[in-house]
């Protein structure tokens, strides 16, 4: 469906389509549903950066430049960047607003894309990108840790699925990453920063 949205800069009026999800299995008892969205972002990659930083720091230093890690905070650094396309579903009773798991989704990538944009917004976008790369896997976290910051209220046997795929340009592959478990499952391990062990599936928990 189309959304709505205002360039950062030049402030102008723009839309984008996102994919609405639904997925339901039913029993003679009972009727499970999954809610979610797909939308799209630009993801900056850190290791290359890195590599450019690296070398930058070098070259600075052997042309006599004293202050190189001011300047290098300063300057925004090349990297490959790449479309990334999230995912976010989840499986709740409570009312869940696709607007709101499209800005999940979309603040979990480096930065927001546009349909429309003029010099001044085409340079916010690619310097914001630049100023936080973020692997696939980083786009997941986020996008989890998003959702159960902005959803508090959700049961610990509610289910969240995230979904993310770089759509690279230096490879001759993408590159995806996923996780899925119950609220509870996910909260234990943002809790304890460390892995609890097998999550729920999707199937598992459409399944009951």
């Amino acid at each position: 469906w189309p959304v709505r949205r205002t360039t950062p800069v030049s402030k102008l009026s723009t839309q984008e389509m996102v994919s609405l999800i639904g997925i339901a299995a039913a029993t003679t008892d009972r009727v499970r549903r999954i809610v979610g969205v797909e939308a799209m972002g630009i993801n900056a990659c850190p290791c290359a950066q890195g590599l450019v930083r690296g070398r930058a720091a070098k070259r600075l230093a052997e042309a006599g430049y004293e202050d190189v890690e001011r300047i290098l905070e300063l300057v925004p650094l090349a990297t490959h960047n790449h479309r990334g396309k999230g995912s976010l579903l989840g499986g709740t009773e409570r009312q869940l607003d696709a607007n709101d798991l499209v800005t999940i989704v979309q603040d979990s990538m480096s930065a927001p894309i546009y349909e429309l944009l003029k010099r001044p917004d085409e340079l916010f976008v690619v310097e914001h990108a630049h100023l936080q790369p973020r692997f696939v896997e980083d786009s997941v976290r986020l996008s989890l840790k998003g959702a159960l910051d902005a959803l508090p209220d959700l049961a610990d046997a509610d289910f969240l699925y995230a979904r993310q795929v770089n759509f690279e340009t230096i490879h001759a592959h993408d590159v995806l990453a996923e996780r899925e478990g119950t609220i509870g499952e996910l909260r234990a391990e943002l809790h304890s920063g460390e892995p609890t062990g097998r999550h729920t599936s999707l199937a598992d928990w459409l399944a009951g």
